[in-house]
């Protein structure tokens, strides 16, 4: 037994970068910090209750996500839940930003937030080191903005969350919204005028099988086709370039030069080949992929006593297991052991 962990070891300490066994390299880990939130958006969660999963000690996290910095990881995003509801949230940017990769570079540090605290919140992340935010925001019309969060007056505090992040420097400025057909669609040219007026990018994300109900179908599903056909009858849009081969999003921006668009179609237009990333959850659980079947104990083996070296082992084998794609739309699809809000976004 000592003899194979030695052998594991040296395996991973041989290897610069995590990659999996279909030759992923893996840079990027989602974190949750809690399942928590404070609004209850229908498409998400089809009840009231707060969080099904224990949340980690702030330090507990910090020791997590050093092991897999010290395997390669050069991004890391807090996600929830909604993470601005975690207290010590600037702290743990601050000592986050104070991690080195393997190559002595900084972390590329992000946050997806619903944008509800972030106007008080905003400046102090970037001061502790937070490099840029994104907002879910699925509605720019504000009638249907809090008919989706179901809570009173949060389109004009996310409006004031995102006015004050592009002010703090937190740029560029994402706005995630998801599509369903019946339900928002109606908002993709009014999107598309807001990535202008407003100077940040509007991404659009196809409607997965996340959902803690049973909403999902094909049929619901506004695909990246439609939407770029969509926005180019009132906005010509011309095609960007991707930024890495494991970029998520199909990227535009208008004719004029002025905006940009994204679109990130995992139903119609998988990506699972270039995937780079990797999902902790709030209880320090490993997910190789949003509709893995499996989760994987890390925080289970820290609390027990394992070691870092023995922690960056059960890591690095884990990831090397992880699935080559995703099987939505397909016969005998299951959905994933947990809905989005209880993964991280």
């Amino acid at each position: 037994m000592v003899a194979a962990s030695l052998t594991a070891s040296s395996t991973v300490a041989s290897h610069a970068r995590l990659t999996d066994s279909h030759g992923r390299v893996i840079h990027d880990l989602r974190v949750s910090i809690t399942d928590r939130c404070n609004y209850k958006c229908v498409y998400c969660r089809t009840g009231e209750e707060g969080a099904q999963y224990p949340e980690l000690a702030i330090e507990e996290y910090l020791r997590l996500i050093r092991l897999f910095v010290d395997l390669g990881i050069t991004k890391v995003r807090l996600t929830g839940g909604e993470p601005l509801l975690r207290h010590g949230l600037v702290d743990m940017v601050r000592q986050l930003a104070r991690m080195r990769t393997l190559w002595d570079e900084p972390l590329d540090l992000a946050l997806t937030t619903n944008g509800h605290l972030l106007d008080s919140l905003a400046t102090p992340l970037k001061t502790a080191g937070l490099n840029r935010v994104t907002v879910s925001m699925d509605a720019v019309d504000a009638g249907v903005f809090e008919r989706i969060t179901r809570i009173a007056g949060s389109h004009k505090t996310v409006l004031g969350g995102i006015r004050a992040a592009r002010a703090a420097g937190l740029t560029p400025l994402k706005i995630n919204c998801v599509l369903l057909r019946g339900f928002n669609e109606d908002q993709i040219e009014g999107f598309a005028r807001f990535a202008r007026e407003e100077g940040v990018v509007v991404r659009f994300i196809e409607f997965m099988p996340l959902e803690e109900g049973r909403l999902w179908s094909p049929e619901i599903v506004v695909p990246l086709a439609e939407i770029v056909e969509r926005i180019g009858r009132v906005l010509p849009l011309v095609e960007l370039p991707p930024w890495e081969a494991s970029e998520t999003a199909r990227r535009y921006t208008f004719s004029d030069g002025r905006g940009e668009i994204g679109v990130i179609a995992p139903v119609t237009r998988a990506f699972c080949g270039a995937c780079s990333r990797v999902r902790l959850t709030s209880d320090g659980k490993i997910r190789t992929c949003l509709f893995s079947q499996v989760e994987h104990d890390l925080y289970g083996r820290m609390r027990a006593g394992a070691s870092d070296e023995e922690l960056r082992t059960y890591i690095f084998r884990t990831v090397q297991g992880k699935e080559a794609r995703h099987h939505i739309g397909e016969p005998g699809f299951l959905k994933p052991s947990r809905s989005m809000v209880h993964i991280g976004g």
